[in-house]
């Protein structure tokens, strides 16, 4: 059974320093657990989606919510799928501050990253629009 999870969580680090260990912790360890999804990252919050088998996304999930490098960790959106929306990354990365800020604006009240006063839809329809505007580095 697949599943989709959304969360956001605050940077320990918020210059970002995180981002570039968890990507390549994800990019190492994903495939071979079957895992697929977005990181973005910006003013010291990352929002991410992760997509897979349940057990292993809950296992990853878990280990989240027990890593230093995140705290203020909410779920955002939790539910079974029948497709994956991201199958082609193995963790693909959105630096959101060099995206357009316009694409920010549709979704929310100011030209900024802050999903915790956005909806789990809302910030789902973000990550698929940035990957549909091609804003989504590191396809692995």
């Amino acid at each position: 059974m697949l599943v989709r999870l959304l969360y956001v969580s605050r940077a320990t680090d918020p210059v970002g320093g995180a981002m570039e260990d968890i990507l390549a912790q994800a990019r190492e360890f994903n495939p071979g657990s079957g895992l697929t999804g977005i990181l973005c990252f910006g003013n010291g919050v990352f929002l991410q989606v992760i997509e897979g088998g349940r057990q292993a996304v809950n296992q990853l999930y878990a280990r989240i919510l027990r890593d230093p490098r995140h705290h203020e960790v909410v779920l955002l959106s939790y539910e079974e799928i029948l497709e994956r929306r991201f199958g082609c990354w193995t963790m693909g990365q959105v630096h959101m501050n060099r995206i357009n800020t316009t694409i920010l604006l549709k979704y929310a009240e100011k030209a900024e990253l802050d999903p915790y006063a956005l909806s789990g839809k809302m910030s789902l329809a973000l990550l698929e629009e940035l990957q549909a505007t091609a804003s989504i580095l590191g396809r692995a």
